[in-house]
């Protein structure tokens, strides 16, 4: 009679999880809430994803109040940071009540990236704040959070954490750009990840919109009538950061300090503004393939570029980068739509999943830390 090997039967293991994932940008356009569906099989210390999908998403607006909260919290007091970290994860809780509700969807837990407010590795330290015990005490459900503390805390950049999301669910691709608040990107070679943030862009691109009292530039319509003004593209070239070699990771705050402080203030010049802060993301992300290419001897005559994030739906801005990406042999693959949208949410879900299963989820060879990390805090629920 066959005997069963205990130990095999401890190495391989398939499951489902159901997840909902939280993302909160640096655009500060809202919270992106995505439920997910997970077929997973764990051996050897990695996962093998047999199927998953993205069940129903949606982005929740923030109130105005909330918008111009987290805008300037980083100048206020130590007490309103405290009150603001734990009232923004009961209101994450509260959104994810009501979409639990309204959809009919039963999660296994929650995963929430929580809204980065500062992000300084040289100092080890990165904050993003929604706490995780108010969103678990609000919904009754467990809750991950706090995703980039522990690589931070081994000499990491904790950033960008997307290409975790890019190597297990979305494969087949040579590069993967994501163009949310701050643009980043990851390439997935045969022997490692590598990735980076590239330089700031619906940041950006949102706040001059903002000067002109449009809350961002449908399709970059008023950036189409622009002119490059040649002197402002060179000074925001110019910036250190550029000229660092990978990993590395952008602040909100230094966009602010570094970049938007370039930009004078006049409405009438926004459209020629807009243009020129098209040109300037195109142009580096560009310079970034390139410096991949190079520093990793990439030998490809023609290489795909898997764009996602709100940015994307900028379509003057996607016609820059593709027109950049000529001379690079690089082709653009539009992913359907809600994959654009929604992907740092599913990233979130699928963090989770990987936390869960005590897989490292934050890769050193992308942020430069002393080793893999399992990140993220758990936090149980009642239920």
């Amino acid at each position: 009679m066959a005997t069963r090997n205990p130990q095999l039967a401890t190495r391989i293991m398939r499951k489902t999880y159901r997840v909902i994932g939280l993302m909160s940008g640096s655009s500060l356009d809202g919270v992106d809430i995505a439920f997910c569906h997970f077929d997973i099989e764990k051996s050897d210390q990695d996962l093998l994803v047999h199927d998953w999908s993205l069940q129903v998403a949606e982005t929740i607006a923030f109130p105005e109040r909330w918008h111009n909260r987290l805008l300037n919290l980083p100048t206020q007091s130590a007490l309103t940071f405290a009150k603001t970290h734990t009232y923004f994860g009961h209101f994450l809780g509260e959104c994810v009540s009501d979409f639990i509700k309204n959809h009919q969807v039963e999660p296994d837990f929650i995963a929430s990236h929580g809204h980065t407010i500062f992000h300084e590795p040289q100092n080890r330290l990165t904050i993003q704040i929604g706490d995780g015990s108010a969103i678990a005490a609000t919904t009754g459900y467990t809750v991950i959070n706090n995703f980039r503390n522990q690589d931070i805390a081994i000499n990491g950049e904790g950033a960008p954490v997307a290409p975790i999301v890019d190597k297990y669910l979305l494969g087949g691709h040579d590069f993967y750009l994501n163009i949310g608040g701050i643009a980043n990107i990851s390439c997935r070679l045969p022997d490692k990840l590598i990735a980076f943030d590239i330089c700031p862009a619906n940041q950006l691109l949102n706040a001059l919109a903002n000067q002109i009292e449009l809350e961002y530039d449908e399709g970059g319509q008023v950036a189409a009538t622009g002119t490059v003004d040649d002197t402002l593209l060179s000074l925001l070239n110019q910036a250190t950061f550029y000229q660092q070699a990978y990993p590395k990771s952008l602040d909100n705050e230094w966009v602010i300090k570094n970049l938007l402080s370039s930009i004078d203030n006049n409405p009438e010049r926004v459209s020629d503004q807009l243009r020129t802060s098209v040109e300037h993301i195109a142009f580096q992300i560009a310079q970034s393939i390139r410096q991949i290419i190079e520093q990793e001897n990439l030998q490809k005559k023609e290489y795909t570029l898997f764009p996602t994030g709100g940015g994307v739906f900028n379509t003057f801005l996607l016609e820059r980068i593709k027109e950049h990406g000529t001379s690079l042999g690089v082709q653009v693959i539009i992913p359907d739509a809600p994959i654009i949208q929604f992907k740092e949410a599913i990233l979130m879900a699928w963090m989770g999943v990987m936390r869960m299963e005590k897989v490292p989820n934050v890769m050193q060879t992308v942020t430069g830390a002393k080793r893999d990390t399992v990140g993220g805090a758990v936090h149980f629920g009642s239920k």
